[in-house]
């Protein structure tokens, strides 16, 4: 089965034709987890690859994700009921006072594509509520994003609340955005940076140890 139109598709934004393959190659017998993986996914590392190499930029990677979750949407559910675990889990969000969201929006898009569940909080998020989300749903990764060198303090208040909760040992704490580096990072006791989605999603696999 060739998934290549799937992944050119996406890589395309052409967000309805991904929804018309998709449903065309499903009523073949194929296998939902394949779509994804070979299709889906692909599109988008392909986007992230070339997000990376700057020949596309913020607007062109939403409109991508855009095309991805409309067949990710039709996949998930039969996935749903046969599949194995996911990767891991990640609670997500941009900490309080900041309602900065699209690079949160793409790295959740990203790893999403890759396996990971996700729990996205949104933006302008209460430092108590990434504590509570975190203990409830015993995540692995919590990622905290901000796009201002005003807010971007709130990371190490939540870090801070976590290790009062003693949460701290049960989750590792990644950080990104525009003002953050990895300075900041082993300064308020990060456990990883990544400077933009792609690097994410490597961080997420290296500090959880999982093959990409």
């Amino acid at each position: 089965m060739d998934y290549g139109q799937i992944k050119k598709a996406v890589v395309g934004f052409e967000t309805e034709k991904v929804k018309e393959l998709v449903k065309e190659i499903l009523k073949k017998g194929i296998k939902p987890k394949e779509i994804l993986e070979q299709g889906l996914i692909a599109g988008m590392k392909e986007v992230g690859r070339l997000f990376e190499t700057k020949e596309y930029y913020v607007p062109e990677v939403l409109l991508a994700s855009e095309a991805f979750y409309a067949g990710f949407e039709l996949v998930r559910p039969l996935i749903a009921k046969t599949e194995a675990p996911k990767k891991g889990k990640i609670v997500i969000g941009v900490v309080q006072g900041d309602i900065h969201d699209i690079g949160k929006n793409i790295v959740k898009v990203m790893l999403e594509a890759s396996g990971y569940e996700i729990i996205d909080l949104g933006k302008d998020v209460p430092n108590e509520k990434f504590i509570e989300t975190v203990a409830q749903h015993q995540s692995q990764i919590l990622a905290l994003s901000s796009l201002m060198t005003t807010t971007m303090i709130q990371m190490e208040t939540v870090i801070k609340l976590l290790n009062k909760k003693k949460l701290r040992k049960n989750v590792k704490v990644i950080i990104g955005g525009a003002p953050i580096n990895q300075e900041y990072a082993d300064k308020i006791g990060a456990d990883g940076y990544a400077q933009d989605a792609s690097g994410a999603v490597r961080l997420v696999d290296k500090l959880l140890g999982v093959n990409s």
